[in-house]
């Protein structure tokens, strides 16, 4: 009888596997804190919570202050035993570094006075990464945790670096999920948001005005009036189509492209900072007509919800309303059709934003429990306000990886000096990099790059100090190049790959002393991955990032030579400055011994002769002064990254993201060069995929000609006939050359020197660009003999 029913999968139903950042799967009442290297936070703390300090990088020293509820200075709150001063963490709040404005606050409110106060030292310079210590809290108070360090030693590789902090609660409210972030200065106003609620708030011209997702995931309506025009009945609000069309972009980021602005033009608020970077300008607030077609006749709406809040200030009622939807994850795909998705914000998250006159906003917390846009749990929005007199600087927030703690983004120690020439600085890579200068224009400096010489700011490179008995072999196991043969003093360009043999970064090795080694790429998760390799191998080695400590200029041109000739002292054990090859460096110090260190490298990403110049962030005025003085008479000129990415091009030097990723690997990338297969006897990450992939080639990146003067963009795809045989990695107007050229990947069939191909525009078929393949990946000066002179 019962042979006749269906077999079934016994059991109830089991539950999605969704793999999330760490702080939304976090157990409840388990919290996590990263003190930056030269950094600190102040936790407060409860009897019977449990406190984990990490070492993320090792050798990183740490100093703990702990204070009861009243501000009296107690190690034992923490069941340890001081044994020394907190000088590291008074250094730290004694310097200018804004970001401890927070810290400040939290010190002051709670009366602790660290003038005498005694600290707990944990860690050594040389701890091993992921050491840690715990401790449990034994009565309410406070716990300062620091990462303090002095500047770096150029030579030594004493880096700062992050330490993390995890503490489980013995008592959690569980109403609570997160709580709010220190707030970026003292507010004017404080204003929760309740979860399917809006409020609206009054904002003087010059105030600005952060709106945070508390719990994360949680999207949030903003609109604003000119408070003048709403004086004389007129109510223009925000107006996004307007917007759109001044700022050429979907919606405002901090930067260029900063403003909103109402249907007259007339501009009502700037995007100052933004820790998520993913909202909403397409659509509606949500409104009653939206949840009745849906199915939810009389649900709770951002729309109804304005009409109630502004209702105070006179302002008429709208069935819909436009509006900023911050943190709602919506974009228009290739088919032109919008699509809705959970928000990328995290607990904390916020926008900040500058009223740019007197206006009226409202804010609301976003009641949709019907999708994905509030991650299918409406929570609360806090909005903060902010004296005018303050300063907070243009910033975006950037993840290493997704468990990673948002950094924001920072100015370069050489960024004054260059804002000197322009006011255009873009975002790259967490720092604000100048595009181009008022005087000259990108055309203007690559000629300079090519007949003169120029100077342009490289800091974001991401650099890692790799120290250590087994630091060879982690380097040498992690790079293509061969690490056994770098001498000391030597650099070497090199591929960095996963296993399948896709790339995760190039870069330059620098080889300091034996077991001393500094790697230069453009991605923080280099880092990481070291980090993971020398773990999993038991390799004695750390890898610590220095890229805050060793900023960069490259000073490149057949006059750089000349040039910082006159500026470099070198010790009597080290290289004179003429007898730097290529690829090579030294220590170095500005014009005579006692002069401020730094390190000069015979490298450069545009083609020609050139060298990098690297120091701590407090030298880098210094230097750029003195490298600026004495260039006057080479026709020095400062360079943006409008103009690096044309030589760079024409040299044919690839660009991640657009000529390399995780699904290329180095051969594809035209650097096959960098994994000596045959003569490297050490086996490598990715080595026996590369094998494969050598062997058994797809694709090629290759050089193309272009017949006329269209512009050519990053993924334009190549046809022969009806088929797409590739596509365009990286393309430009070549000055020098008069011609149109592309570095492109083609499929092996169709790489061969002269074949025709054609470029599609538009939908790759309607407008065709003929194109060839050239001779050489570089269409400038492919032996490299310029920068090799």
């Amino acid at each position: 009888m019962l042979d006749s029913y269906p077999t079934v999968r016994p059991g109830p139903p089991k539950p999605s596997s969704i793999i999330k950042p760490s702080v939304f799967s976090l157990p409840r009442g388990t919290e996590r804190y990263v003190v930056e290297g030269q950094g600190a936070v102040l936790i407060a703390v409860d009897a019977g919570d449990r406190l984990t300090v990490t070492n993320d990088e090792g050798g990183q020293r740490c100093e703990i202050v702990a204070s009861d509820d009243k501000g009296g200075i107690d190690a034992g709150i923490i069941g340890a035993t001081a044994n020394g001063d907190a000088r590291g963490l008074k250094a730290l709040l004694t310097s200018q570094d804004r970001s401890l404005r927070g810290l400040r606050m939290g010190l002051e409110a709670r009366g602790i006075d660290l003038a005498s106060a005694p600290a707990v030292h944990l860690f050594e310079g040389t701890t091993p990464a992921k050491t840690s210590a715990e401790f449990t809290v034994s009565r309410k108070g406070a716990v300062i945790i620091a990462a303090p360090a002095a500047a770096m030693d150029l030579e030594r590789q004493d880096t700062a670096s992050p330490l993390t902090v995890m503490i489980r609660r013995a008592v959690f409210n569980p109403q609570i999920r997160f709580e709010l972030p220190d707030p970026l200065a003292e507010p004017v106003a404080d204003i929760r948001v309740h979860s399917q609620t809006a409020e609206a708030y009054f904002v003087k011209a010059g105030d600005y005005i952060q709106i945070l997702d508390v719990d994360g995931r949680q999207c949030t309506d903003f609109e604003c009036f000119s408070a003048r025009k709403l004086d004389k009945g007129i109510e223009h609000a925000l107006d996004v189509t307007t917007t759109r069309t001044l700022m050429g972009h979907a919606y405002p980021m901090p930067g260029l492209h900063a403003k909103y602005y109402d249907q007259e033009m007339v501009p009502l608020v700037e995007v100052v900072q933004d820790t998520c970077g993913r909202h909403d300008a397409f659509a509606l607030a949500c409104s009653a007509k939206y949840y009745d077609d849906i199915g939810y006749p009389g649900h709770v709406n951002c729309s109804d919800n304005f009409n109630h809040a502004l209702a105070e200030y006179n302002v008429s009622g709208r069935p819909g309303w436009m509006a900023i939807n911050f943190f709602f994850n919506t974009f228009l795909d290739d088919h032109g059709v919008m699509y809705a998705d959970e928000p990328w914000s995290r607990p904390g998250d916020y926008v900040l934003l500058r009223a740019l006159t007197d206006i009226v906003c409202v804010s609301s917390a976003c009641p949709d429990d019907t999708t994905a846009a509030n991650g299918w749990n409406p929570t609360d929005i806090h909005v903060r306000t902010y004296s005018g007199k303050e300063t907070f600087q243009r910033a975006i927030a950037i993840r290493a990886t997704p468990d990673s703690e948002a950094k924001m983004t920072k100015q370069t120690g050489f960024h004054d000096s260059f804002a000197k020439h322009t006011r255009n600085f873009i975002e790259y890579n967490g720092y604000w990099l100048a595009n181009c200068f008022a005087t000259a224009g990108p055309i203007a400096e690559y000629h300079a790059c090519r007949e003169k010489c120029v100077i342009l700011d490289l800091s974001p490179l991401r650099k890692f100090e790799i120290t250590g008995p087994d630091a060879e072999a982690l380097c040498q196991y992690a790079f293509t190049r061969n690490m056994k043969t770098l001498p000391v003093g030597g650099v070497v360009y090199t591929a960095m790959c996963y296993e399948h043999g896709g790339m995760i970064d190039d870069g330059t090795v620098f080889r300091l002393g034996k077991d001393n080694f500094r790697w230069i790429g453009g991605s923080d998760y280099g880092g990481e991955w070291l980090r993971e390799l020398a773990d999993k191998n038991g390799l004695k080695a750390l890898v610590r990032s220095s890229t805050d400590q060793l900023h960069n200029v490259a000073v490149q041109g057949p006059e750089s030579r000349d040039l910082l000739r006159k500026l470099v002292w070198t010790a009597p054990h080290n290289p004179e400055f003429d007898q730097l090859g290529w690829f090579r460096f030294t220590p170095a110090r500005l014009r005579n011994e006692a002069g401020t260190p730094f390190v000069v490298s015979r490298t450069g990403y545009t083609g020609e002769l050139g060298y990098e110049v690297m120091c701590h962030p407090k030298d880098c005025a210094e230097i750029f002064d003195a490298i600026w003085e004495a260039g006057q008479e080479h026709g020095l000129t400062p360079m943006g990254l409008e103009a690096l990415d044309m030589v760079r091009i024409e040299a044919g030097l690839i660009f991640a993201g657009y000529d390399f990723s995780d699904q290329t690997d180095p051969f594809e990338a035209g650097i096959g060069f960098t994994c000596p297969l045959k003569s490297k006897t050490d086996d490598f990450v990715g080595r026996d995929a590369l094998i494969r992939r050598k062997e058994h080639p797809m694709r090629k990146l290759v050089g193309l000609e272009i017949d006329g003067n269209v512009d050519v963009a990053h993924g334009d795809c190549i046809h022969i006939g009806r088929a797409q045989i590739g596509e365009v990695t990286s393309s430009m107007r070549s000055p020098l050359l008069k011609k149109n050229i592309a570095l492109a990947r083609i499929d092996v069939a169709h790489a061969d020197v002269g074949t025709e191909v054609e470029i599609g525009k538009l939908d790759g078929h309607q407008m065709r660009l003929p194109a060839r393949v050239a001779e050489n990946l570089a269409a400038y000066d492919p032996m490299k003999e310029r920068p090799r002179s």
